[in-house]
């Protein structure tokens, strides 16, 4: 990309603006989990859809980044920001007033278009504005801001669901929207990449989109409409599944495999006749490139897809209000924040590769802690000091983990990596509630009914009460207890929903140890040969 010929003497405020910006989409990635149980309560959600709420804006992000990135370069980076942060407001306005469950996941939805619009239109204005120093600097402002405001998305969303409504967590972006983009046509100047072209490769960009869709989906919506024999109907927009026999399940699963198979033949073969391409793959023959994203997918699938598990659990079973539940979670954003500013002089001991392998093994060792310590009836305050240690993983891991990355990549790919990783993180982001979601509900479910037989509740009436505690994702508990004879369910259920968020803890402790395992590919930084 073009760095400005001059520089900008509005440069620092410019800064300032789309540093606001991606904080505001940032937060809200992580904002909304706190306030799902209420949210789920209100609109009457069952867990796939609370699922849906959540991954469908990072499934978006990440299906999206790499073609606006270069759509930015090419149209102008400012005009991208302003169509994203209008998109942006324009479908908070939709989740703000949404009535259905549906409607809340279509407005997430176009959050996530208008998302990808704005995170690598900012990152390429930083870019094209700074220089020499300043630009390291400038690009310290736009990492911290990522790291800080997905930390802080919890305690907002736990403040305002309590204090306002769960609907203001949205609603609170459109003046805020509205403000930045009047500054950006003030304070941003408008900058394009000259040498930036279309790739015309259709193909690979509808093909990776659907095939991750349809993965998703399916990994989502199994338990809903059964794994292999359908259990509900299938039936969009009125339209009926059509075979009796066999759930659209197996179907999705393989739209997904063809789909990532297409997107890989047609790549290879516009490589070989040197036809420009969605996404490079020789990038990928770079070992720290290749292991780097395997690394950040799997470290993304293990952090975030837990982070659906915590709120419920602290409300539904500790009764916690959703302020409290976002002030427990910030312990986590605490440790973050610690070893955030300590990593870089590490790194010049350990290299960066050792940096990211002591975070993600303080995340393992945090996750773990945390599995172990979950219980019914247990002080809020017992899970904080494991929590902190998960922040300190996440610190670490993610402070050096792009720099890892994107090492070996030449300057004149750099864009591209750069989109590439980080849609590495948003589909493992995407993929971790939908496997640690259906850990979660097949948990519930299973662990609720035995509870329940074993208390002498007849199977029929036990299935019945489960099916309940997976479908409402724990939140229909404190209903189901206050109930003239729920008093003797309070303890069977707690302790089911308490051990599938055990449970749960420990499946994203063992994603993070895989991916501690992908990271020993890494190759050695100097310092550490």
């Amino acid at each position: 990309m073009e760095a400005a010929a001059t520089p900008d003497p509005k440069r620092w405020v410019a800064l300032g603006v789309v540093a606001a910006g991606v904080a505001l989409i940032i937060i809200d990635s992580t904002i909304v989990n706190v306030a799902l149980p209420t949210i789920i309560r209100d609109l009457k959600l069952g867990l796939s859809g609370a699922e849906w709420v959540n991954s469908i804006y990072s499934l978006v992000f990440a299906a999206l980044l790499i073609a606006t990135g270069r759509f930015a370069d090419m149209r102008g980076r400012r005009l991208v920001y302003i169509a994203g942060l209008a998109i942006f407001a324009g479908s908070s306005v939709l989740a703000g007033i949404a009535g259905s469950g549906e409607l809340l996941i279509l407005a997430r939805l176009l959050q996530g278009v208008g998302g990808a619009l704005v995170l690598p239109s900012t990152l390429s204005i930083v870019n094209s504005t700074f220089q020499g120093k300043e630009r390291a600097a400038a690009f310290g402002v736009w990492g911290g801001t990522i790291g800080g405001m997905a930390a802080l998305g919890p305690i907002l969303g736990g403040w305002i669901t309590t204090s306002f409504g769960w609907r203001w967590i949205f609603l609170i972006n459109i003046p805020i929207a509205a403000i930045l983009i009047l500054l950006s046509l003030k304070y941003v100047r408008e900058s394009r990449d000259a040498n930036a072209k279309p790739t015309g490769d259709a193909v690979g960009a509808i093909s990776i989109g659907l095939g991750l869709a349809a993965l998703v989906f399916g990994l989502i919506e199994g338990r809903t409409y059964g794994w292999w024999t359908p259990v509900e109907t299938f039936s969009p927009f009125g339209w009926d599944w059509p075979s009796a026999s066999v759930s659209v399940i197996p179907f999705a699963f393989a739209v997904s495999i063809i789909c990532v198979a297409a997107f890989l033949l047609n790549a290879r073969s516009r490589q070989r006749s040197g036809r420009a391409r969605f996404v490079d793959l020789e990038l990928f023959r770079l070992r720290s490139f290749g292991f780097g994203n395997l690394t950040a997918l799997l470290v993304s699938l293990g952090e975030f897809g837990l982070l659906i598990a915590i709120p419920l659990y602290l409300q539904n079973v500790l009764g916690l209000s959703a302020t409290e539940s976002g002030l427990v979670i910030a312990c986590l954003a605490v440790g973050a924040f610690v070893t955030a500013g300590m990593a870089a002089p590490i790194s010049k001991k350990l290299g960066g590769r050792g940096v990211v392998q002591l975070g993600m093994a303080l995340e393992a060792i945090g996750l773990a802690a945390f599995a172990l310590v979950v219980a019914p009836g247990i002080p809020a305050w017992h899970l904080i000091p494991t929590l902190f240690v998960y922040g300190l993983g996440i610190g670490f891991a993610t402070a050096q983990l792009t720099g890892v990355i994107l090492a070996e990549v030449p300057v004149a790919a750099s864009g591209q990596a750069s989109g590439i990783q980080s849609t590495s993180r948003q589909i493992g982001s995407a993929l971790g509630v939908a496997l640690l979601g259906v850990i979660l509900a097949s948990v519930v479910y299973n662990q609720s009914s035995q509870n329940l037989q074993n208390t002498g509740m007849p199977p029929a009436k036990a299935a019945a009460m489960a099916t309940q505690m997976e479908r409402s994702a724990g939140t229909a508990l404190p209903q189901i207890v206050a109930a003239p004879d729920g008093a003797a369910m309070a303890q069977p259920l707690e302790q089911a929903f308490s051990d599938a968020t055990r449970y749960t803890g420990f499946a994203a402790a063992l994603f993070i140890l895989v991916g501690l395992g992908s990271s020993m590919l890494l190759p050695k930084s100097r310092r550490e040969e």
